[in-house]
C-alpha cells in the first residue's frame, strides 16, 4: 500500500540535502544518488526490460539531475523528483526505440474501471512462495512499460497516487486505471497458469 504525502521533515531533509549538492558540498551528490539509485533502477528497469540500457539510462538519469537539481523546488518528496527524471529518461528512450509505452487494446477495454481498485491489494503478499513469487515477476515482465512502472512506483516505492501523477504527467484518474488493469491481469495469468485464485 501506498504511502502518505511526505510529512514536513521528510521535505526539510530533501531540501537540505539539494541545498549541500548545489553547494559543492564533499560527497554530497554521491549521497543523493547512493540514496535513490535503487529508485532510479527500478523506473528505468520496468521501462526498458534490458540490462545494459537500464544502466547506461540510470546513468544519464543521474547526470541530468545533477545538471537540473537546482529545479527542485521542495514542494514534494525528492523521491518523487528523481522518479520523474528518471521515467523522463527511460520514456524518451522508448520513444526513440518506439515501444509503445501502453497496450491500446487493453487501454479501451479497461476504461471507466477505475473507481474499483483497491488501494489496499498487496501485491507481494498475494503470491507468498517461491513459486508464485517468481511467476508474479514474470506476470509483471508482460506487462506493458507503463503499467509496468505505475505497479513498481506505487508497490515497491510506495509513491502516493498523486506522486506517481507528476512523474507520469497522467491525471489520477488514468494512474487508478492503469493499476486496475495491471492487477486484473496479474491475476488472470496467475489463475491460468496456477489453477486457483492468488
Amino acid at each position: 500500500m501506498a504511502s502518505p504525502a511526505p510529512h514536513q521533515d521528510v521535505i526539510d531533509a530533501d531540501r537540505a540535502l539539494v541545498a549541500a549538492v548545489l553547494a559543492g558540498r564533499p560527497g554530497a551528490f554521491e549521497r543523493l544518488v547512493r540514496d535513490y539509485q535503487k529508485l532510479c533502477w527500478h523506473v528505468v528497469d520496468r521501462m526498458v526490460r534490458h540490462p545494459d540500457d537500464t544502466r547506461e539510462l540510470c546513468q544519464e538519469a543521474f547526470l541530468r539531475i545533477h545538471q537540473t537539481l537546482h529545479q527542485y523546488r521542495g514542494e514534494s518528496a525528492l523521491k518523487s523528483w528523481v522518479a520523474q527524471v528518471a521515467y523522463s529518461v527511460a520514456k524518451r528512450h522508448l520513444e526513440r526505440r518506439r515501444i509503445p509505452l501502453v497496450d491500446d487494446a487493453q487501454d479501451e477495454a479497461g476504461a471507466g474501471l477505475a473507481e474499483r481498485v483497491g488501494a489496499d491489494f498487496d501485491l507481494e503478499a498475494s503470491v507468498a512462495d517461491g513459486q508464485r513469487h517468481a511467476m508474479l515477476h514474470a506476470a509483471v515482465a508482460t506487462l506493458p512499460p507503463l503499467q509496468r512502472t505505475v505497479l513498481t512506483l506505487y508497490h515497491l516505492e510506495e509513491l502516493p497516487i498523486g506522486d506517481i501523477a507528476r512523474v507520469t504527467g497522467l491525471a489520477e484518474g488514468t494512474i487508478k486505471s492503469h493499476l486496475f488493469r495491471s492487477r486484473k491481469r496479474l491475476r488472470d495469468l496467475l489463475e491460468s497458469r496456477l489453477g486457483d485464485s492468488p
